[in-house]
């Protein structure tokens, strides 16, 4: 009997954490729409009349946070990010699966040691009540210091995502390094 997983199997793990990532970053990307109602309304106050407040100057950091953190994963599952595909397109295929599983399994590592090491600076600021020093500024300052550990949970569910996939040629499947996810698999 094999004991090795189907690569189906895999394929559906993987999508089912592509699916988490996507509806994610589907939700933070709409915080780059608040960000500039904000920022726009932050102008308008300033210029038009000549007043402004610490608390929506400082909601910018709160809204840029998400934006910024929680999409990084949403961004590799739908490859915006920079590659080098000139010599990666010249391997062999064997050499690119190699690639793509040490690639994954690396940035596995990476997104647990962030979250490990940002964990107890968010529960810091959470246990102290962290606020604003600025007088008008916005409380629980916790909320945007959790976003480094839920942008790297984010990444992490990709990357694991990418090492099912990545596995998959070595146990006689067809893998590929990423898949995107309709609105409709959602």
């Amino acid at each position: 009997m094999n004991s090795a997983p189907d690569t189906s199997t895999l394929e559906r793990a993987a999508r089912t954490l592509d699916a988490i990532v996507e509806a994610c970053g589907w939700v933070a990307a709409w915080t780059g729409f608040a960000l500039v109602l904000v920022m726009a309304g932050n102008v308008l106050l300033r210029y038009a009349f000549s007043t402004g407040s610490v608390a929506m100057q400082e909601l910018e950091w709160h809204l840029m946070s998400p934006l910024t953190l929680l999409c990084i994963a949403y961004t590799i599952k739908h490859e915006g990010h920079v590659r080098v595909d000139i010599a990666y397109a010249r391997f062999p295929a064997g050499v690119r699966a190699v690639i793509d599983l040490v690639s994954a399994l690396a940035v596995v590592a990476l997104a647990v040691i962030v979250i490990l090491l940002s964990w107890p600076y968010m529960m810091q600021s959470y246990r102290i009540g962290e606020g604003s020093p600025d007088p008008g500024g916005l409380p629980y300052r916790f909320i945007l210091k959790a976003m480094i550990p839920a942008g790297f949970a984010l990444l992490l569910l990709q990357s694991l995502a990418a090492t099912l996939r990545a596995i998959q040629p070595f146990l006689g499947g067809r893998g590929e390094p990423s898949a995107r996810v309709t609105p409709d698999a959602l």
